[in-house]
């Protein structure tokens, strides 16, 4: 039985240490009995995905569900919409996004002729800017029975760009597969081992993609230009499980300026949701100022509220706009100053 995870927030008054650290920000764990369709929905259709695939992906439950605290995508050769096998295709687009961070999943996939499972990333402009702009990042990818996985990243540098290396791998049982991303680069590991490294700093060959939201899709295809077709050796029906995809944002360590940072301050509740309170305890009379920044160091809210009083003080926070994530509070009063992580929930 998986231990179920749980949010946590911390007061960061230390100096940044070398190892890196992540916080959870979003997870799927499939300890339920169906699909959440708040973190997932459906592709569908049959018409190659223009890579030539031969199934057609439904939103049935024959094709996906949870079981067993697993999600389940299943496919079966059975004549459908034209098709001649069915699996299933899920996304978060439009639900879930990220920009950097660490992304993994832990999964069991089937080994045989025509068989395509991944695990893998689109950039959110997909919709505007079309691929291989948009960029991609294909977090694990297996065809036939090779005895290898392959981590591979894709962009736009005057024509389709790639980058890509394959890792040993073992057949009918569970591996963790994850990339470790930020500014800087995106690293590939399998089981907690690097085994590849892309360099995307400064916009290097144009990939300034990489420096934007991206979703998750995770999907079983049958056949395709890379796999070929299946053949009398390939077993129907076979599954692709996914324990569980879970998302962490990089412990980023502050450091503050002056030990006058007493501002005795909190965010109830934290998790936050769509609204929260900001309570001071030691504030000063006069202007305090509010930044709400994402882990890329973009800011979401910028909001000065007037303080009439030196005893406790409550300001209304609205955070709807905010996706699911991690976010740094910077708040200044008066000459005092001080950092809080938060991270904002789905519901």
């Amino acid at each position: 039985m998986k231990t179920q995870l749980t949010l946590a927030f911390l007061f960061l008054f230390c100096f940044l240490q070398g190892k890196a650290q992540w916080n959870l920000v979003w997870s799927d764990e499939f300890n339920g009995t169906t699909i959440d369709p708040a973190n997932w929905i459906f592709e569908t259709g049959g018409s190659g995905w223009g890579n030539n695939e031969l199934e057609n992906y439904t939103n049935r439950p024959v094709n996906a569900t949870v079981s067993g605290g697993n999600l389940l995508i299943i496919a079966k050769k059975e004549n459908y919409g034209g098709n001649n096998y069915t699996s299933a295709r899920m996304k978060t687009q439009g639900l879930h996004s990220w920009t950097y961070g660490k992304i993994e999943a832990r999964l069991k996939f089937p080994s045989g002729k025509g068989y395509w499972p991944a695990f893998w990333m689109l950039g959110d402009t997909i919709s505007t800017s079309g691929w291989p702009q948009c960029g991609e990042i294909d977090i694990m990818e297996h065809i036939n029975t090779d005895t290898t996985v392959e981590g591979t990243m894709h962009w736009y540098n005057n024509g389709a760009a790639s980058y890509g290396l394959k890792t040993a791998w073992k057949t009918n049982q569970f591996h963790t597969y994850a990339v470790e991303w930020d500014a800087g680069s995106i690293k590939w590991m399998m089981d907690g081992v690097q085994y590849m490294q892309g360099n995307i700093a400064n916009n290097i060959n144009n990939t300034n993609a990489f420096q934007h939201p991206f979703f998750i899709l995770l999907n079983l295809a049958v056949g395709g230009t890379w796999p070929g077709s299946p053949d009398v050796s390939t077993s129907f029906p076979d599954t692709l499980f996914v324990d569980y995809v879970r998302v962490y944002a990089a412990a980023t360590t502050l450091i503050l300026k002056q030990p006058d940072a007493h501002l005795g301050f909190n965010i109830s509740p934290n998790p936050v949701s769509h609204n929260a309170v900001l309570e001071l305890t030691n504030a000063k009379a006069g202007i305090c100022q509010i930044e709400v920044s994402d882990m890329s160091g973009r800011i979401c809210l910028n909001q000065t509220s007037p303080l009439t009083s030196s005893g406790p003080n409550q300001i209304p926070l609205v955070l709807e706009d905010l996706k699911p994530g991690l976010y740094i509070v910077n708040l200044k009063n008066e000459g005092l100053s001080g950092h809080l992580k938060i991270i904002r929930q789905n519901h």
